[in-house]
């Protein structure tokens, strides 16, 4: 089974057909990373009636309802995980990634027409069930479409267009200044994501869950470069072989109650928890928490920069790390960059609490440390732990339940977010605001021992391979 992957002799033509059929799930990270950045403007531009650059802009937000207007878009994607699990089996990822995106074009016409915060909570909500309602099947489909050599490769580059998505945002706020025209403008992305869709193929393995052999067949045969059956007869078989513990039910499909037992199986269990960590220590080091205040986290450091450019910078920043992943996931594996990158943004975070507590008499200088170092963790954190929980999560749970985890473990994470995105301005006040980087900094390094011992290296291997593992 090691050798497994060798019998995939494809050429060029194989990469670009599926680097098309994925390109759908990129387009849709797009428009997910310029929705989650939507809040760090809104709230720049109308918390506490700032100096807005928008004459016109009559409405304002407390700190309070700032908190919430950021946190929704968290609290309420299990929401719409859930209903991505009731949907993906029967509709497949293709019809599912197409349907995510008309709650999220009725949220930023919404935003855009905003007279009070109640809108700006409705919106949250629905862009927040936008956002649950795509992991599952994007993450599932961009798992099973690829060819192993190239899954961790083509996954990883989910970031890269996720935070392209975020830094075309925050560009065009930084030239237009005005929150509304930037929200109306971002209606294009949902639009382009929906045409793309409807020209890619349905997943092989959701193909044959479904019975549909030929059509599988007939769809990896197009994922490969339209070879010949005979040439990727070797990965359909492996993908029969993959699906034959979920398909062998009569049609009466009984499997529907075996379905939720077998979570509690060591192959489910195993992987669910080990994500559940990961996603935890990937949301304290990444800043992901920290979007929407990153025009008050900028502010307080005190550096004489324009804060719109230099979140842009931060954005771009993120793109530059999540294409350098592409090419060192495959040289140096996921465990080395999960253990690299959560070491030196831990390091960091520690370096930016001590400066700001005790080194206060050379402020024009510890400024500039301490921004330099902050922007270091977000560009460090793209490189590794980021893509890196979003490509195991498509890797690392076996077939049968693959979708019902993927839901799940999106869920969670997205949990972990809004309570720490919730509570950040109420930690700030209790611990003071360089004390949070010192306890997020010293947390990580327990991470990192946690990955030492527990973290196994799933690069270049069969899916099978992976689920044999964690058995």
């Amino acid at each position: 089974m090691n050798d497994e992957n060798k019998h995939y002799h494809y050429g060029i033509k194989s990469t670009l057909a599926q680097c098309w059929a994925i390109s759908g799930v990129w387009f849709l990270q797009i428009e997910l990373g310029a929705q989650v950045m939507i809040s760090t403007i809104v709230i720049g531009a109308l918390e506490n009636n700032t100096a807005t650059k928008d004459p016109k802009e009559f409405l304002s937000i407390t700190s309070e309802e700032a908190s919430w207007f950021a946190s929704l878009l968290y609290l309420f994607t299990p929401v719409g995980n859930i209903l991505s699990l009731l949907l993906l089996d029967r509709l497949g990822h293709k019809k599912c990634m197409i349907l995510t995106n008309m709650p999220s074009i009725v949220a930023q016409i919404m935003l855009y027409f905003a007279e009070n915060v109640e809108m700006l909570y409705a919106s949250s909500i629905l862009m927040a069930l936008a956002l649950g309602f795509s992991n599952a099947p994007t993450l599932a489909y961009a798992g099973e479409v690829c060819e192993p050599k190239l899954r961790g490769a083509l996954t990883s580059a989910l970031n890269i267009f996720y935070y392209g998505g975020s830094i075309i945002l925050t560009l065009v706020y930084s030239v237009t200044k005005q929150w509304r025209l930037t929200v109306l403008v971002t209606t294009v992305f949902p639009i382009l994501t929906i045409a793309i869709l409807l020209t890619t193929p349905d997943s092989p393995m959701w193909l044959l869950a479904k019975g549909k052999h030929s059509k599988a067949h007939r769809n990896l045969s197009r994922l490969r470069g339209k070879v010949s059956y005979e040439k990727c007869e070797n990965e359909f078989q492996e993908m029969v072989r993959y699906n034959s513990h979920s398909n062998n039910d009569e049609p009466n499909r009984k499997e529907d109650t075996n379905t939720w037992n077998q979570l509690f199986e060591p192959e489910v269990i195993r992987p669910f928890r080990l994500m559940m960590i990961y996603f935890f220590f990937m949301n304290l080091v990444s800043g992901l928490p920290l979007l929407p205040y990153l025009v008050s986290i900028l502010s307080t450091f005190g550096a004489p920069v324009n804060i719109e450019w230099t979140i842009s910078l931060s954005m771009a920043l993120s793109v530059i790390g999540s294409l350098t992943a592409v090419f060192l996931i495959r040289k140096l594996g996921k465990r080395f960059l999960t253990l690299f990158t959560l070491s030196i943004c831990s390091i960091c975070y520690i370096t930016i609490g001590l400066i700001g507590v005790y080194w206060k008499n050379s402020e024009s200088i510890t400024s500039w440390i301490v921004l330099v170092l902050f922007l270091n963790t977000i560009l460090i954190s793209s490189v590794g732990i980021t893509p890196v929980s979003w490509t195991l999560v498509t890797e690392i749970f076996p077939a049968k339940s693959r979708n019902i985890l993927c839901s799940i473990c999106t869920g969670f994470c997205f949990v972990i977010t809004f309570f720490m995105a919730k509570y950040y301005p109420e930690l700030s006040i209790l611990v003071e605001f360089y004390n949070v980087f010192t306890i997020v900094g010293t947390v990580g390094l327990f991470g990192c021992i946690y990955f030492y011992f527990c973290l196994p290296e799933t690069e270049n291997k069969t899916l099978q391979e992976i689920t044999e593992f964690f058995k």
